[in-house]
């Protein structure tokens, strides 16, 4: 070892040292010296696997050696290969997390950009939270509607869904992803504002409702497609369950605490008025963004490829690739069983089955509310103690799981409440650990070139299958009882596993190993 090893070109190469290793200092045997050994065996074996270097050819692990005669060494093929493919990785978009000035991750809370997305989002959902009440009741009071004309407003709401593979396709070949966001929020709020504005003139109409609700709907959901990627250069995949945690919280606190302030807006400035506070949120979202400075990557140009062509490569990719395959028959089974009972079967299942009266009914209601943000808190956590694909297949059992509970509720009045309250914390802690870890997962699973198509198609067949799923509700309640349909709901929904029992997402620990998880070829 002294001294040193020879090379084939006959130039003396110094020996190997470890970084930082003055050269007059020994090694110890036994130790590094056996370390170096089985590393060169693990190179050679790595080498072996991916077709190795060729024959003759020395892996060094010094610097650069030229052989005699002073002439420059020749680069292989191989080694130019993998000299290429360091320079396509290192040209790759890398995203930086939060950190302090020595380079130590800390809080997203620290991380300017999260905190400005997460505040923009936050605000906008309080304020969803108030329309969802005054919008419904702008049909009741303003223009005495029926219930049928009602119900026309949900499905409104979720119709563009339908279109989200076409709409997300269009997303993809598109820059700006924060820009388009942006301009989704201010047509919101325009779209708002002319409903007070037509009360006041006494020109407000039902279809000029179902015209501001449908298009509201779109906005989302083309805001929805251009999110996903703009989350992804937002943060670096080591925060995303972090960060999902943090936006779900703040969803769940806006259903605690929304429902109260919108009924409370309504009663105090009337239901046409009250909408107002929803626009503001949008506008106050869309301020917010415009303060975020993100790294975007440039779509590349897809020459003769239509909106229709995108939309279907990104259903066939979800098909192929067995992560997103497993992911979206899961949450479309569990979604479809869990909305048979939606939350106008519960209310109806308190009122006549268990005879609550209505201030226990909000109460058990605002107690799910609560079990979703303790979730969306306890979802980081759970990932990192037991893997966040194990993760997901808990909240698959425990989403759909307590609707049978709800089922043996009885006794008296505390005891029936007492129940349902359990069901209903129990439901929300299962859906966001469900959502926070599947999200993350899904993220770090799309191509970053085809996340706006893939969300696209998640949102058609995903989102498509809750209306379908409450009018099938509404049909076997009637049929076969309330009781009976809360029972179809919970088994429906926990067979939802068995589409991740063969995948690879149990298998998961953290979103680093979703590397090997590519979609075959087509």
């Amino acid at each position: 070892m002294g001294g040193g090893d020879r090379a084939g070109t006959g130039a003396r190469v110094a020996p190997r040292l470890p970084a930082g290793q003055h050269p007059g200092r020994r090694l110890r045997r036994g130790t590094r010296r056996d370390r170096g050994r089985r590393g060169g065996r693990a190179r050679a074996l790595c080498d072996a696997r991916r077709g190795g270097p060729p024959a003759g050819h020395t892996r060094r692990t010094t610097a650069a050696v030229r052989p005699a005669g002073g002439g420059r060494g020749r680069v292989t093929p191989w080694r130019a290969a993998s000299r290429r493919a360091a320079s396509d990785a290192s040209s790759r978009h890398v995203v930086s997390g939060p950190r302090d000035a020595s380079g130590t991750a800390t809080s997203l809370w620290r991380h300017r950009p999260f905190l400005l997305t997460w505040t923009s989002s936050a605000i906008s959902q309080a304020g969803d939270r108030v329309s969802e009440v005054a919008v419904p009741l702008i049909a009741v009071t303003a223009l005495d509607a029926s219930a049928g004309q009602v119900a026309w407003l949900t499905a409104l709401a979720w119709a563009p869904n339908l279109l989200g593979m076409l709409l997300g396709a269009w997303v993809d070949g598109r820059p700006g992803k924060r820009r388009l966001i942006i301009g989704c929020d201010v047509f919101r709020a325009v779209a708002l504002l002319s409903l007070p504005a037509a009360w006041l003139w006494g020109t407000l109409t039902t279809a000029h409702l179902y015209a501001v609700v449908l298009l509201c709907g779109a906005a989302g959901v083309l805001a929805g497609c251009a999110f996903t990627p703009f989350f992804t250069w937002l943060l670096p995949a080591s925060s995303y369950v972090d960060a999902n945690s943090k936006f779900s919280a703040a969803r769940s606190a806006s259903f605690i605490a929304g429902p109260a302030l919108g009924g409370g807006l309504v009663q105090a400035l009337t239901a046409p008025v009250a909408v107002v506070v929803d626009a503001v949120s949008f506008l106050a979202s869309a301020l917010l963004l415009r303060r975020v400075r993100v790294a975007e990557a440039v779509p590349e140009r897809r020459q003769g490829q239509g909106v229709w062509q995108g939309a279907r490569e990104g259903l066939a990719l979800v098909l192929r690739h067995p992560v997103l395959r497993a992911s979206l028959g899961c949450t479309t089974t569990i979604n479809f069983f869990t909305f048979l009972t939606g939350s106008g079967l519960v209310v109806l299942f308190a009122d006549r089955e268990l005879g609550l009266p209505p201030g226990v009914i909000g109460l058990t209601l605002g107690i799910g509310a609560t079990g979703s943000l303790v979730g969306a808190l306890v979802a980081p956590r759970v990932s990192r103690r037991i893997g966040i694909g194990r993760a997901v297949a808990v909240g698959t059992v425990l989403f759909p799981a307590p609707f049978a509970l709800a089922v043996v509720a009885d006794g008296p009045l505390w005891a029936r409440a007492g129940v349902l309250g359990a069901a209903q914390f129990l439901i929300g802690l299962g859906v966001m650990l469900f959502d926070v870890s599947l999200n993350s997962l899904m993220a770090a699973a799309i191509p970053v070139e085809v996340r706006s198509r893939v969300t696209g198609a998640y949102s058609t067949v995903n989102y498509g299958v809750r209306p379908l799923g409450a009018v099938v509700g509404g049909a076997l309640a009637g049929g076969a009882g309330l009781r009976t349909t809360f029972v179809v709901a919970a088994v429906g929904g926990m067979l939802s596993l068995l589409w991740l029992l063969p995948s690879p997402i149990p298998g998961i620990r953290t979103l680093d190993s979703m590397e090997r998880y590519e979609p075959a070829d087509a």
